[in-house]
């Protein structure tokens, strides 16, 4: 009798594993693995993983599969972002929100409300100011923040995430003052008598962060789960983490022994981390069902545009007496690319003003002579502001351009004013990357941009914001097609994992990563792109977001 039971268990086993399951009455689109478009009307994955794809006659030659009716509706891969910063992402969906706010006032007012209705937090944090968007354009101070929060400290992070607003409180708990020195790479902005106004660049930040409370594990898995939650509502399948510290690396690994990570992550490791060593020597990381795949670090060049920390070749053109920051000290340059080329890993290095450009470049050549690594497929993270006789060096040095669309319709109305009409010819510079034939990978940033990837696609295709702004497209010579900045969300952006394999398509092979959207956006006008709605998304065959079970909640 047992014996009869094992074989029925084992048929069972069997049955279970050979049904497949077929989603048909799709206009369904993938690139191929040499990026043509194909389109089909019926997806069959089995495993999770892709078995086929074609018309209807695929129901005959898999009769037993679980039939899925997609409705006629639009059906893609699940799109990739190429850099974004998943756990700061939950702490801005947790956080106060201050992203389009119109004054320092009303900001300030905002984080006044939010610390009323949350008396149990020892800090009160958020972000997303920008003062560019304010009347008189100026960064804000700690006196303002003092008239609304004046028992407990406040930190406040720009949109960009170079630069921090903070009140008296955190000046004097960081012991930041008047004898305090700007440290390596960063700037303590002051006023006419030397004190510090409230406002911290790029590695001046740190003086504050290290006070901060240290992360519990609640923490974490709220801010995991609440981004995760919200990616997969924008279709994103895949995440590129642009930067993870110790303990974020511990929580990841826990998740993924667990099978609870909500979607697939590519984290690099921070290179700025104080135990960046330690998880590098543990070597790299690869998930069997590829929801984890550790094999990448992170390092900054530079700072941000916006708050004028990129460093440039010439002073900016609306500070005379400022050409930026670097935030990566020339002297540690060659160790780290040693170092990390030496481990066998992807170095992603951010960089945005064309001085922060070239000195990376510079190095990548140097290391690449002596230690090797050039087909590691590094990256340069933004690629933001390039002179225009390094852009080929790119291609020369395989270095891939990660880039944000929508970083270009943000910066759009302060861009000149930084860096002159002259620069800007190589910002930006989507098209002329391609044309030279450097595959782009594509992301947001978030949260210093909306996640949303059809925001970026409508970006890349338009060179125009979402109120169709300006006319004709800011620059428009460097826009792309529709297919060009798919490519860049999905294939490319796989490739630039070392994951164009298994990830960026669904042809037979690949995970069944896929979601179903309400317009064609091979179809629509290209202004109307931003306004695809996700319906349903699944990883592996299997559904883990969808619109109606959202508003039904």
């Amino acid at each position: 009798m047992k014996n009869v039971v094992i074989l029925v268990l084992m048929l069972l086993s069997a049955v279970v594993q050979v049904a497949p399951s077929q989603i048909f009455n799709v206009k369904g689109y993938t690139l191929d693995n040499k990026g043509q478009l194909l389109s089909f009307s019926n997806l069959v994955f089995d495993g999770g993983k892709v078995v086929a794809l074609g018309g209807s006659e695929l129901s005959k030659q898999y009769p037993q599969a679980t039939q899925i009716d997609g409705q006629n509706k639009v059906l893609l891969p699940g799109l990739i972002d190429a850099h974004g910063h998943v756990m700061g992402l939950g702490y801005s969906l947790l956080e106060v929100d201050l992203r389009d706010v119109g004054s320092a006032t009303t900001a300030a007012q905002q984080v006044s409300d939010y610390a009323k209705t949350h008396p149990e937090l020892t800090w009160i944090t958020g972000g997303g100011w920008n003062q560019v968007l304010w009347p008189d354009k100026a960064f804000p101070n700690a006196k303002l923040l003092d008239e609304y929060v004046q028992d407990r400290p406040v930190m406040l992070s720009r949109v960009d995430g170079h630069a921090n607003w903070v009140n008296s409180k955190a000046l004097a708990i960081a012991n930041i003052t008047k004898e305090t020195l700007d440290p390596p790479g960063g700037k303590i902005i002051r006023d006419a008598k030397g004190e510090p106004t409230g406002v911290l660049i790029d590695n001046a930040m740190d003086l504050v962060y290290s006070h901060l409370p240290l992360s519990s594990e609640n923490s974490l898995k709220s801010r995991l789960d609440v981004a995760g939650k919200h990616l997969l509502s924008v279709g994103i399948t895949s995440v590129h983490d642009a930067g993870i510290n110790k303990v974020e690396y511990d929580y990841y690994l826990k998740r993924q022994v667990e099978h609870t990570l909500p979607l697939r992550l590519y984290p690099m490791l921070w290179a700025a981390d104080p135990q960046f060593n330690v998880m590098l020597d543990l070597g790299k990381v690869q998930d069997q069902h590829d929801f984890l795949s550790i094999r990448s670090v992170k390092a900054m060049a530079d700072g941000a545009l916006g708050s004028r920390g990129a460093a440039m070749l010439a002073p900016y053109s609306d500070a005379p007496d400022n050409s930026g920051l670097l935030t990566l000290r020339e002297a540690d340059y060659q160790p780290l690319f040693d170092l990390v080329l030496g481990h066998g890993f992807q170095l992603n290095v951010h960089a945005i003003g064309d001085r922060g450009n070239r000195m990376v470049l510079d190095q990548f050549e140097d290391s690449f002579k002596r230690i090797g690594g050039k087909d590691l497929r590094n990256r340069m993270e933004h690629a933001q502001v390039v002179a225009l006789s390094d852009i080929p060096r790119f291609l020369t040095l395989n270095i891939i351009p990660s880039m944000q669309p929508t970083h270009a319709t943000s910066d759009k109305n302060m861009a000149e004013d930084r860096i002159g009409a002259e620069r800007l010819k190589g910002a930006y510079a989507w098209h002329t990357f391609l044309k030279q034939g450097s595959p782009l990978a594509f992301g947001s940033d978030f949260p210093v941009e909306l996640a949303n990837p059809f925001y970026g696609l409508h970006a890349a295709v338009t060179r125009q914001d979402r109120d169709n702004q300006p006319v004709d497209g800011w620059i428009p010579e460097e826009a792309l097609s529709i297919q060009q900045a798919f490519r860049a969300f999905t294939l490319d952006a796989a490739y630039a994992a070392h994951q164009e394999t298994i990830l960026g398509g669904l042809t037979p092979g690949k995970w069944a990563d896929f979601i179903l959207v309400d317009q064609d956006i091979f179809k629509i006008a290209g202004k109307d792109i931003w306004k695809t709605q996700v319906l349903e998304t699944w990883i592996a065959g299997e559904q883990r977001y969808s619109l109606s079970k959202a508003e039904a909640q």
